[in-house]
């Protein structure tokens, strides 16, 4: 772990097998590794992170949403995005594992990009039959702790999960399966702190400006600009909690010439100044 002003930052770390990118566990078990502070304080990994809830209730946040978490709900924390561990009684079975352990699939690309759905609510019918695979991944998580055979049949099983995962309904389902959109979404993780101009990511994933806007309303209902300012208000929002970077400091990371226009911009998206958001 590496703590980088207010946030701490986890990165990958198996205490069963050091070099297996896969740890299935409980999060009673995690409770009790971890220090009270940590369990409380806000921190980003480098790895994804899977809940499947199946007692008790209680809240997640995660990049500063609280999220309801009762039997049934699923939770996906891909790399990068900020998280307090659930409060409250709630249980659950987690999944861990590195963006390199997955087998390379089609169904589960837009699941691991740092971009999609946080929540999945899955149905009564379906819950059994998600819980049994990840119990079955479990189950041979275990045997591959004891035996330190191949990972394949783990790898698989993780895919499996995966699969199935990603075709439940989200609490924000939009742009499913738009490979259009996708692209604009890695442009834009790529170049949120360079750019904001909208007409220039079009230009560089290859459509016109008015393509471009059709493809951000018909995947979200908000236009690319619109898309394209929430990132960055939600990267200063990041940085200005979870680091001890200026204002102005955290306006030029993200590409602003002067302290004034950051302080206009964040006004203008979030309702209030950036020093007020921090407080």
């Amino acid at each position: 772990m590496v703590k980088s002003g207010q946030v701490a930052e986890f990165g990958f770390s198996n205490p069963d097998r050091g070099k297996l990118g896969l740890e299935a566990l409980d999060l009673g078990v995690l409770r009790r590794r971890v220090t009270a502070e940590t369990l409380s304080r806000v921190h980003r990994t480098d790895f994804h992170q899977l809940f499947l809830f199946t007692a008790g209730t209680g809240t997640t946040m995660v990049d500063f949403v609280d999220h309801p978490c009762t039997p049934g709900t699923l939770l996906h924390l891909s790399p990068g995005r900020v998280l307090r561990l659930p409060q409250g009684s709630a249980d659950a079975l987690m999944v861990l594992f590195t963006p390199a352990f997955p087998p390379p699939l089609d169904g589960t690309r837009q699941l691991l990009s740092p971009f999609g759905p946080v929540v999945r609510t899955v149905p009564k019918a379906e819950l059994p039959v998600v819980t049994r695979a990840v119990q079955d991944l479990r189950q041979e998580y275990r045997r591959n702790v004891l035996t330190n055979e191949p990972v394949d049949l783990l790898r698989q099983l993780l895919g499996a999960v995966l699969l199935r995962v990603a075709r439940l309904p989200t609490d924000a389902d939009t742009s499913r399966g738009d490979a259009r959109f996708e692209r604009f979404q890695h442009e834009l993780e790529r170049s949120f702190a360079s750019t904001r101009n909208a007409a220039e990511y079009a230009t560089r994933i290859g459509y016109s400006l008015r393509s471009l806007n059709r493809i951000c309303l018909e995947a979200t209902g908000r236009s690319a600009k619109a898309l394209i300012d929430a990132r960055v208000a939600l990267e200063a929002k990041r940085l200005l909690v979870h680091t001890d970077l200026s204002s102005a400091a955290i306006g030029h990371r993200l590409g602003f010439s002067e302290a004034t226009n950051f302080t206009k911009f964040f006004t203008r998206e979030t309702g209030v100044s950036p020093g007020a958001f921090r407080h």
